[in-house]
């Protein structure tokens, strides 16, 4: 029973007793205790590798471990292994930037005006529908084995997922915020600072990390094809060799570069979004 002196009082669910049940798991919830289970998971994958690689699975197929290791370290090692990462990185980060360059300009003006939007949108989707890599060939007789045939792979494909982002954001822009801003005596630039960046800023960047994988699918494939260097060429030669470990290393080498692409657009997309007053806030803490 409480009493007047009582600072709080302490209510129960119905057909509960006991005082009321912590959350669970609630230690876990933390970024220490993140990182160590995914370092636990990634310790355990590699432990059931090992063990299988040459038991269950034939070694041949994927190897071990500790041979990736050796094959990583001889690929940073060797000046042909930097000159292959060296050249991977250049076309990638080339044709993400022309691609977003190039989709950005299309989405806005197709989207700033409706009557070339409603003509070209179709013609778009149409040579969107073309497998990318199906133009690889096309690019290889215009530009040779040279890096500006995997560059405008890459650049191909991140421009239409920045293009359709860009576009559909005008296209659901809110045209009462327009209204407003234009009768309180803003101008173009006035719509474009407090409504049309605002708009755009999510699925932009949004676009920005679809984007990236792509760009380095892009450009791997173009390697694939025909190239004389590059993580791709790499990859291609080590599976005509039936060189399993270097085939891993190679691997091992783009998701690195694909988690250092996504790091540097994570962070641009959290300073960007904080700077225009968009970043997610989080609610209070409940004290108990």
């Amino acid at each position: 029973m409480a009493t007047a002196t009582d600072k709080a009082v302490t209510t129960h669910e119905p057909g509960t007793s006991g005082p009321p049940r912590k959350k669970k798991y609630a230690g876990w919830q933390s970024t220490p205790s993140v990182i160590a289970l995914r370092i636990l998971v990634i310790a355990a994958a590699l432990i059931l590798w090992q063990l299988m690689s040459g038991t269950v699975v034939p070694e041949y197929a994927v190897s071990k471990p500790t041979e990736v290791y050796d094959a990583l370290i001889k690929m940073f090692s060797s000046d042909a292994g930097w000159t292959d990462i060296k050249v991977t990185t250049t076309e990638v980060l080339a044709g993400f930037g022309l691609g977003v360059a190039a989709g950005t300009v299309m989405g806005l003006v197709l989207g700033s005006f409706p009557l070339l939007g409603r003509v070209l949108e179709p013609l778009v989707a149409a040579v969107n529908g073309i497998p990318k890599i199906a133009l690889a060939p096309l690019f290889l007789l215009f530009f040779g084995i040279g890096p500006w045939s995997k560059i405008t792979i890459a650049m191909t494909g991140v421009a239409f997922v920045v293009f359709y982002n860009i576009y559909l954001g005008l296209r659901l822009r809110e045209r009462e915020l327009v209204e407003v801003v234009q009768v309180m005596g803003g101008r173009r630039h006035h719509v474009l600072g407090y409504v049309t960046i605002p708009t755009l800023a999510a699925p932009f960047f949004a676009a920005l990390k679809t984007g990236g994988p792509l760009a380095i699918l892009g450009v791997i494939g173009g390697e694939f094809i025909a190239s004389s260097e590059g993580v791709g060429h790499g990859l291609f030669t080590a599976a005509q060799n039936l060189d399993a470990a270097a085939e891993f290393a190679g691997l091992i080498v783009l998701v690195a570069l694909t988690l250092a692409l996504n790091g540097v657009l994570t962070a641009l997309d959290t300073y960007a979004l904080k700077r225009l007053g968009l970043a997610a806030r989080r609610r209070p803490q409940s004290k108990t």
